[in-house]
C-alpha cells in the first residue's frame, strides 16, 4: 500500500528531525554553559571573620563584609591552584571541541542541504554527537575535582583559620551543561543509528497509475 508507506517514511523523517533538532538545541546551551563556566570567578567560596573571596579560572574577587567593599584581581596561571589551572585548561579545550561540534550537528540534519548524501549527513551527525560527549567530559572532570578539593577542605575548616569553604555556582552551571552535552550528543549518536535502521526516502505523492 503506497499510501501507508508514505505514511510510514514521513512519520520516521519527522520523528527524526525532532530528535535532531533536540540533540542539537540541548548541545548548544551546553555549549554556553560552559563559557558562563569558564567565566565566572565563582569556582570556590572562601571566607573568614571579616572577608569573603572568590576564586575562579581566570580572575578572584575579594568582598569585605563590614564595608561591602569589593574588588576583583586578574589570577595569572603560575599562582594558581592545581586543580584550577589543570581546568582552565580542559575548559578551553571543551569550548574549542564544542565549536567543531555545532558546525557539524547542523550540517547532519535532514532538514538542512549543506550535503545531498544522506550517507555522509548520518555521519557528521554521529561525529558531532561524539564530540560534544568529549566536550561534556572536558568540562565534567575539572569541574568535579574542584568540587572535591573543597568539600575534602571544608572537613577541616576549622584547622586552616576559615569560617565558610563552600562550592561556588559556576560548578553547578559546569555539572548542569555537562549534562546537556551529554544527552544532546546521545541523541545526536542515536538520531544516526536511527537512521541506519531505517534509511532515509523520499516520500512518493504520484498518483498510482490505473491497472
Amino acid at each position: 500500500f503506497p499510501f501507508i508507506k508514505c505514511i510510514d517514511s514521513c512519520g520516521f523523517v519527522m520523528a527524526s528531525q525532532k530528535i535532531w533538532i533536540l540533540g542539537i538545541l540541548l548541545s548548544f546551551i551546553g555549549w554556553l554553559g560552559t563559557i558562563i563556566t569558564c567565566a565566572l570567578p565563582l569556582w570556590r567560596v572562601v571566607g573568614d571573620m571579616d572577608t569573603v573571596y572568590w576564586n575562579g579560572l581566570w580572575k578572584a574577587c575579594e568582598l569585605r563584609t563590614s564595608t561591602q567593599e569589593k574588588q576583583c584581581y586578574q589570577l595569572d596561571y603560575v599562582f594558581l591552584i592545581q586543580e584550577l589551572r589543570v581546568g582552565r585548561v580542559m575548559v578551553i579545550l571543551s569550548l574549542i571541541v564544542g565549536v567543531f561540534g555545532i558546525p557539524l550537528a547542523a550540517v547532519g540534519g535532514k532538514i538542512t542541504n549543506c550535503i545531498e548524501n544522506e550517507a555522509s549527513k548520518a555521519k557528521a551527525c554521529i561525529v558531532s554527537g561524539v564530540i560534544f560527549i568529549i566536550a561534556a567530559l572536558l568540562i565534567l572532570i575539572p569541574v568535579s575535582w574542584s568540587a572535591h578539593v573543597t568539600i575534602r577542605g571544608s572537613y577541616n575548616i576549622d584547622l586552616i583559620g576559615l569560617t565558610r569553604l563552600e562550592l561556588g555556582a559556576a560548578l553547578y552551571i559546569g555539572w548542569a551543561s555537562a549534562v546537556l552535552l551529554f544527552v544532546g550528543g546521545g541523541l545526536l549518536c542515536s538520531n544516526f543509528l536511527l537512521s541506519l535502521n531505517r534509511p532515509f526516502t523520499p516520500a512518493n505523492f504520484g498518483l498510482a497509475r490505473a491497472v
